[in-house]
């Protein structure tokens, strides 16, 4: 008996499936299973994969020639209505291109005029630092990390009497080291170290109550464990005591506001993380109102790293932090998380601490208090891993490390190499 099909219902003779292939090796490697020529994978894997970059602050006289130039290559860029009437100065400009249209592009801006050289070289490095892959050595004052060639986990410890989720846990400096050994033994690449609640609407802490906190805590811990350690301060005299007190990288989640700071990361040769932060945690949260969310925490990192550089602290000692709950509402926390990918375009690691933070609540539309937003924490440790996050700053170190483990599976998979030599040659590195 011949069988009926439903009315309307359309008969599959091609099995049209849209591709999951997010990374160029994906794409060259779903060309190459049609026989495609060899020759013929590598030129259409440079057309496989859109990258929209965004600019601000684009000249007006600008503004037509990139997109004129874009067009040339068969890309697009999108600016202003008030270009085409002259009533802007300026213009947020987004580029709609290829690699292989990238590359046909870029050498093209650098002979033009009206600042499009300058354009052309910020686009180039904003691209590389976006697809750069693979192990690079971070060093710290005493020890040195390894980044970049899997997800990594850096484990927190307050010794404090009032963190948010942990205050008083660890006062005890036998109780703290023995915590950073756990970590370390979970998987810890790193541990975080504070001596100061930064919660929303803390009051402040002195430098010298922070080092009362942390300083037996480092000498204890200098003997006993094998690992990398973080101080989490905003205070310059309490950093410089605990990177000779062995500590190996500075978290300022002022991200390098104080020259002085400045001068004590470059002296001692530490490391550091750069973190967004409007304020002082006491008053943080008075302004959460921005123009362009993405944009300004972008802007405002950028300015620090430069900061930091000109400064004399070397560039491959620096990482950033966009600073989820830090001068941002719940919603804000959660979009910078879901496109932290984009701050790798700095060309610094990317480290974001999610961990039992309240915006976790919000997204989960109930009251937990952050000894109840495990879950939640892991699901933010693997969105920001999958976007290339380096270093996921976390109280819950084993789980965490056990979930990331399946996500740099996932990235060694989707990342294998074509058949095809040289396919990806001349696109460049996989994120």
């Amino acid at each position: 008996m011949k069988a009926v099909r439903p009315a309307g219902a359309l008969r599959r003779r091609y099995d049209a499936r849209v591709l999951e292939s997010e990374t160029l090796s994906e794409i060259a490697r779903e060309i190459e299973r049609t026989e495609s020529d060899p020759e013929g994978v590598g030129i259409m894997t440079r057309k496989g994969r859109l990258y929209p970059v965004r600019l601000d602050r684009v000249p007006l006289k600008a503004a037509p020639l990139l997109k004129q130039e874009l067009l040339s290559v068969g890309g697009d860029a999108a600016h202003a209505r008030g270009v085409a009437d002259h009533s802007v100065e300026t213009t947020p400009t987004v580029l709609l291109a290829t690699w292989g249209q990238y590359q046909r592009l870029l050498p093209k801006l650098k002979r033009q005029p009206f600042r499009l050289k300058e354009i052309s070289e910020e686009v180039e490095r904003a691209l590389r630092g976006y697809v750069a892959a693979g192990p690079r050595t971070v060093k710290g004052a005493h020890r040195t990390l390894v980044l970049g060639d899997r997800p990594r986990v850096m484990g927190i410890v307050n010794v404090t009497p009032d963190s948010f989720s942990d205050g008083g846990k660890f006062l005890d400096p036998k109780a703290a080291v023995q915590e950073m050994e756990r970590q370390a033994a979970d998987g810890a690449t790193l541990v975080d170290v504070g001596g100061e609640s930064t919660r929303p609407r803390a009051p402040p802490t002195s430098a010298r109550a922070e080092w009362r906190r942390i300083g037996p805590v480092l000498a204890l811990a200098h003997d006993r464990l094998d690992l990398p350690i973080s101080v989490d301060t905003r205070h310059p005299e309490v950093a410089r005591r605990a990177i000779d007190a062995g500590a190996d990288l500075v978290n300022d989640v002022e991200g390098l506001r104080s020259a002085e700071m400045r001068r004590v990361v470059a002296r001692t040769g530490a490391a550091a993380i750069v973190m967004h932060m409007r304020g002082t945690p006491t008053t943080m949260q008075d302004n959460v109102e921005y123009t362009d969310l993405r944009a300004e925490v972008y802007h405002a990192l950028a300015e620090a790293t430069d900061r930091a550089v000109a400064d004399g602290i070397a560039p491959d000692r620096l990482l950033v932090d966009p600073g989820l709950g830090f001068g941002k509402s719940p919603e804000q926390s959660l979009e910078l998380l879901v496109h932290t990918g984009e701050l790798r375009c700095l060309g610094y690691p990317v480290v974001v601490g999610a961990s039992r933070k309240s915006f976790l609540a919000w997204a989960l539309g109930d009251r937990a208090g952050p000894l109840d937003r495990l879950e939640a924490g892991l699901a933010g440790a693997v969105l920001a891993a999958e976007r290339g996050v380096a270093l996921v700053r976390t109280h819950d170190v084993g789980p965490t490390v056990r979930a990331l483990r399946l996500v740099d599976w996932a990235r060694r998979l989707a990342s294998r190499p074509p058949a095809t030599r040289d396919a990806l040659a001349t696109v460049g590195p996989d994120p």
